[in-house]
């Protein structure tokens, strides 16, 4: 087995470690474990029952330094006692100026990935709802195939009788052969639409089938050929041609209401497509590489509304994680503005207008009024109702943060963004006091996105108030080895914490070691 996988999965009697998030889960319950302690317990793993030398282990904690053994003897011994409450003190074996070896129950291992798909089943909503699966493709690229999927779902959302799920989690399904039923079961939604295209040159090829989840049985099916000029219409043709074999009886207003202002240019078009994943990643390496391609697309077509939006939050993740510079967080600003100037019709520009507002000017009532809108146009806007439970959380709003988290994960279980919805539903728990719920859902953030600073940050103040301050201090090394400047009083500056929950969380992140 390759041990330099960080996403795998190790399963060993009552335990599962998940070396990503570098987490150790008991009984399904998550304990902090530090880098170097998870790095050397995922080898023990990988080579269970086999000696794993010394210097093996020393170099897979501390690769390329030289450290004293008693460094090693260290974290064993934390290993130790994280195992011994389930009787595993004695698992890892020592062998006397040899190493170590692991002599635990079997040891499973899967990809973590995986467990999305074989995640509870979701029930299926009153409300038709359904789930556009990444479309197949070939050709000259990926691109085209997913921009053609997501501006179907961005149709079908606008559509107010219909329960549409996020493009972030249908598309976990990407290169995956499920079927129908399978899909309902996993996304609790009982129409399911997949297909697949084909660009050559100026033509386009498409393929799309509607079925229905409760029974497998496709209900509708259809086969386009079109140029390449056509191809905006034709999303609108198939969004509703598959909303028709839905509900025969549907309306003339809502058609109108799928059949949305597009760009003028294909090519900004395809520059937006590009760019968004790293947007989405909220990295600020990532960030810096979507950055020009937005840039290049607003040349082409300045009044793009989803370009200023995700330029805004692009801004967003340079300024508040890339130093809390003052130019980052005036081009959230600005281009948020220009979003919502240029983006009335469009819920998605307008959901990222109204965080940038929210958390880099700090107009809350302005950032409710665009998500309320974008909601108003689009109900089904997942990332509407999670980055609005972001602003609810650090403005101190303790229950509408929980409450309108749970909606977006609800749209988009399997999101990107689901970290921010945990967070904010971390933050909303400790804000009342719920220590345990708090530190649950602030792990269930860590899970979603290791390298995402703040999820450690939520989670050392419920952690410091249980009194786990091993956990706390982890996660707080954790924090400063992803965003070594970080400081704690800048950082509520930067998000204009709300007072109270300012003084509630500054002690406890002091008390695990993160800078004033």
């Amino acid at each position: 087995m390759d041990h330099h996988n960080p996403s795998a999965l190790y399963k060993f009697g009552p335990f599962a470690l998940d070396g990503e998030a570098a987490m150790l889960l008991r009984g399904g319950e998550p304990a902090l474990l530090g880098r170097r302690a998870v790095a050397l317990l995922r080898v023990l793993l990988e080579r269970a029952g086999s000696p794993v030398s010394k210097n093996a282990l020393i170099e897979a904690a501390w690769p390329a330094l030289a450290v004293e053994d008693s460094n090693l003897t260290v974290q064993i011994a934390a290993l130790r006692r994280a195992l011994e409450h389930e009787g595993g003190g004695g698992w890892i074996e020592t062998l006397p100026r040899r190493g170590y070896r692991y002599v635990g129950p079997p040891v499973m291992r899967s990809e973590s990935g995986a467990s999305e798909m074989n995640s509870p089943e979701l029930p299926i909503p009153e409300r038709p709802s359904i789930a556009v699966l990444p479309f197949e493709h070939s050709g000259d690229g990926s691109w085209f195939a997913d921009g053609m999927a997501d501006d179907i779902i961005t149709g079908l959302s606008r559509i107010k009788w219909l329960v549409v799920i996020a493009r972030n989690s249908s598309f976990v399904y990407r290169g995956v052969a499920v079927d129908a039923k399978r899909v309902g079961r996993g996304l609790g939604v009982r129409y399911v639409l997949q297909g697949s295209a084909r660009r050559n040159d100026n033509r386009v090829r498409i393929n799309v089938q509607l079925a229905d989840s409760a029974t497998g049985v496709q209900i509708w099916a259809e086969r386009y050929d079109r140029t390449l000029e056509d191809v905006f219409a034709l999303q609108d043709e198939i969004a509703l041609a598959a909303v028709g074999a839905i509900e025969p009886r549907l309306r003339k207003a809502e058609v109108e209401r799928v059949r949305r202002k597009r760009p003028e240019s294909l090519d900004a078009y395809e520059l937006i497509l590009r760019a968004q994943p790293d947007v989405d990643s909220g990295m600020p390496d990532r960030t810096e590489t979507a950055l020009p391609l937005l840039m290049r697309a607003l040349a082409l077509e300045p009044v793009y509304a989803l370009a200023h939006g995700l330029a805004a939050m692009a801004h967003h993740n340079l300024f508040l994680r890339a130093g809390l510079k003052e130019e980052h967080r005036l081009g959230s600003v600005r281009h948020a503005r220009l979003a919502l100037e240029h983006g009335r019709d469009d819920a998605l520009a307008l959901t990222f207008a109204g965080f940038s507002l929210g958390m880099d000017a700090h107009d809350r009532a302005a950032a409710f009024a665009a998500f309320e809108t974008a909601l108003t146009l689009s109900p089904s806007t997942a990332l509407a109702f999670i980055l609005g439970s972001v602003v609810h959380s650090w403005a101190g709003a303790a229950e509408p943060a929980i409450a309108w988290g749970e909606r977006g994960l609800r749209l988009s279980p399997f999101d990107p963004w689901a970290f921010a919805a945990f967070g904010s539903q971390a933050i909303g728990h400790f804000l009342q006091s719920r220590w345990e719920q708090a530190a649950k859902a602030a792990y269930h953030a860590v899970q979603s996105n290791p390298a995402h600073s703040i999820n450690y940050v939520i989670l050392i103040g419920p952690l410091v108030a249980l009194g786990r301050l091993d956990e706390a201090r982890a996660a707080a090394a954790r924090v400063l080895e992803l965003q070594p400047n970080f400081r704690v009083s800048r950082q509520f500056a930067g998000v204009r914490c709300e007072p109270a929950l300012a003084s509630k969380l500054r002690d406890g992140l002091i008390a695990a070691g993160l800078p004033a």
